[in-house]
């Protein structure tokens, strides 16, 4: 694992308490394996980085769109929040090569991995927030997770992505987007679904959940990612 002084350079804050920083990365699969860790595990840190976030996000939306309607900015919110969104910023910021995991939890993938750099990103920025003070926090959330705001909108992130698609498809190509179970694995209380988006026979993209609707979901986000932002209609 890299020393913890290289994430503080992606960061580009220095903690002036560095036990802060390693309990923010401090899982608690970690602790089973390490019971006399110097530190406990994230799970207070990611309760409160959850409100900090959600606070600066709803503070930015307020101020920069004043014309805006209360729905509107719940919805840009959700989507600059939630896992999906928050796993791929902290796989942005490499977050995954800091996180302290037990060695089963190490080797984790699709859904599990997503949840376990989520919550990491949030108790990360309950650190910087108890560490460093709001007006940080407000700094580090608009270079981090508010420069994704404009692919939100580009994109329609904001809306139900199967709906959006459907409307590109439709528009662009007169065909309707169907969508297939290529895989199923795992036990039933914990099974993973991989799911194909296609037109016509051709498959756009692919996407994982837990369940049918949520792989159709995550499928048609990455099919308009692939359709959109590259501007492949073919």
């Amino acid at each position: 694992m890299p020393p913890l002084e290289s994430l503080e350079k992606i960061l580009g804050i220095e903690f002036k308490n560095k036990a802060l920083l390693k309990e923010a990365l401090t899982h608690r699969s970690y602790l089973n394996e390490y019971p006399s860790w110097s530190v406990p595990h994230n799970e207070r840190l990611e309760y409160l980085g959850d409100a900090v976030l959600e606070l600066a996000v709803t503070e930015f939306l307020f101020e920069t769109y004043p014309d805006f309607q209360e729905g509107r900015m719940t919805s840009l919110r959700a989507a600059l929040v939630n896992r999906q969104m928050l796993s791929k910023i902290a796989q942005g910021l490499s977050l995954g090569k800091f996180i302290y995991l037990s060695k089963g939890e190490a080797k984790d993938t699709g859904k599990a991995r997503e949840i376990i750099l989520s919550n990491a990103m949030e108790a990360l920025l309950g650190a910087v927030y108890l560490d460093q003070g709001y007006g940080v926090i407000k700094d580090l959330v608009r270079r981090v997770v508010l420069n994704r705001l404009e692919e939100v909108i580009a994109f329609g992130l904001e809306r139900d992505p199967k709906s959006v698609l459907q409307e590109k498809a439709q528009e662009k190509l007169r065909v309707t987007p169907t969508y297939r179970v290529l895989e199923e694995n795992g036990p039933d209380h914990q099974k993973m679904f991989t799911v194909g988006v296609f037109f016509g026979e051709k498959m756009i993209a692919t996407g994982t959940g837990s369940s049918k609707q949520e792989a159709e979901h995550d499928a048609a986000q990455n099919a308009l990612i692939e359709t959109v932002h590259k501007d492949k209609w073919e």
